[in-house]
């Protein structure tokens, strides 16, 4: 068979138990069983082919869902857990809210601010939108904020959460393509904290720019003390465990999976001494950590047994030679790849596109000369921003669901277009300046 021939065969049959509503954890574990048994099973009859292949599918994947380098992920996800039940996200986005006084805008500096910590702590875009749609946009409305005023911040907040750590979905993005975790997840933080930036300027630039977009209105004056008590009570301690984690991972004090043990104590700690934790808290942080985990660990088992038969076919080494038979730039490469990424967030679920492109992208990059880590962070931003590409982005429909009954779809699609200008803007900024991505990591080194 050639290349192409099995390539098409791999991605056919995906797409093929997917038409058929088979959940794509499930699909893609179908297409490899399959893909096993007919590549790796060898010659004989049936039964000895299955034996054969799908053993050596089991003995690829055993290693890649039991190591040691995935102990982050169910950690950052019941750190975000706990964050939320135990009522401390609640702490800081009440402080945020207090602390903006009379800025312009401060419902939507508010949405940005406390929306990034809870996305990036929860590890869910789509759980986050849903929750600020639903707490923040009929709130704004009421203060009669403009629709691209409410609306658009919540969106935007995503891209952020997938940069700044601790990421689950950076974790996951390295494990899959075998790269440093620790790199990966600091590699995000100077563009995570340039995206914030951008945003904050936008929407100052907005507010400015048509006052009647987010009208002003009284709010009850916060005295200094109160104001240093919120940043010192509600606020720093949240942060400092942020912080704390990419403080030991950058200069390796200790490993991304001890950092991530070490963050997770530090919120139940923290909601030890609020008086918060409660045994209800618990049990369901770690009933919804260990339901995303699970979905996650069939991810990279579908994904390891995945990239052993493209390999094993011989797929992914022809489709690397045809690729790079083009008299095509490395950055129109880049571009290509990142178009791919947008067309199918309107489609599918981030693990889902990380299951599919990884084992086909990274090898090509590799190929073509580029910087990986720089280049796992380009495949994030692309990730979130597919999320909330009009017309059919997963995101924007998850707004319509929590929004105001008026709300209507080209009030989504606008509101968003202003945030996908200031993602794609730090693309080129990467592009052109790597080390905005490539610094931090090399301090480490």
């Amino acid at each position: 068979m050639e290349w192409f021939e099995a390539l098409f065969f791999l991605l056919g049959m995906i797409l093929f138990f997917m038409a058929l509503g088979v959940p794509v954890a499930l699909a893609f574990l179908a297409a490899n069983v399959i893909g096993a048994v007919y590549f790796m099973g060898g010659r004989g009859d049936l039964l000895a082919q299955m034996e054969r292949g799908i053993g050596a599918l089991v003995n690829n994947a055993i290693p890649t869902i039991t190591s040691f380098n995935l102990i982050p992920v169910p950690m950052f996800l019941l750190m975000g857990e706990i964050f939320f039940f135990t009522g401390l996200a609640g702490r800081m986005f009440g402080a945020v809210d207090k602390l903006m006084g009379r800025l312009p805008a401060r419902l939507s500096f508010v949405t940005v601010a406390g929306g990034t910590a809870f996305a990036t702590l929860s590890g869910s875009s789509m759980g986050s939108t849903a929750l600020l749609g639903s707490l923040m946009v009929p709130e704004m409305r009421r203060r009669g904020y403009k629709k691209h005023m409410a609306i658009g911040p919540i969106l935007g907040t995503g891209g952020l959460a997938m940069l700044i750590p601790p990421s689950a979905l950076a974790v996951l993005l390295a494990t899959l393509a075998e790269l440093d975790i620790g790199k990966v997840l600091i590699a995000g933080v100077l563009p995570g904290i340039l995206l914030a930036c951008m945003y904050a300027v936008m929407i100052l630039g907005m507010a400015l720019w048509d006052p009647s977009a987010a009208p002003a209105y009284e709010v009850e004056r916060t005295t200094l003390r109160e104001k240093l008590r919120l940043i010192f009570v509600d606020i720093l301690p949240m942060v400092s465990i942020v912080i704390g984690v990419i403080l030991t991972i950058m200069y390796g004090i200790a490993t991304p999976s001890e950092s991530a043990a070490f963050g997770c104590l530090g919120v139940l700690l923290l909601a030890a001494v609020y008086r918060s934790l409660t045994w209800e808290g618990i049990v369901k942080s770690v009933t919804g950590a260990l339901k995303v985990t699970t979905m996650a660990l069939l991810i990279i088992f579908g994904s390891a047994t995945f990239s052993a038969l493209l390999a094993f076919s011989g797929a992914s080494s022809g489709l690397i030679r045809w690729a790079t038979q083009f008299d095509l730039s490395p950055t129109t490469m880049l571009l290509i790849m990142f178009a791919i990424l947008l067309v199918l967030g309107m489609f599918m679920d981030q693990l889902s596109m990380m299951l599919l492109t990884v084992p086909i992208f990274f090898p090509l990059a590799q190929t073509l000369g580029f910087d990986l880590i720089w280049f796992a962070v380009i495949i994030l931003l692309a990730l979130e921003i597919s999320f909330t590409t009009p017309p059919f982005g997963l995101l924007l429909f998850v707004m319509k669901g929590v929004s105001p009954p008026e709300t209507t779809m080209r009030d989504i699609y606008i509101s968003a277009l202003p945030y996908i200008g200031c993602s794609m803007l730090l693309v080129g900024l990467m592009i052109l300046f790597p080390p905005i991505a490539t610094f931090l990591p090399s301090l480490g080194q």
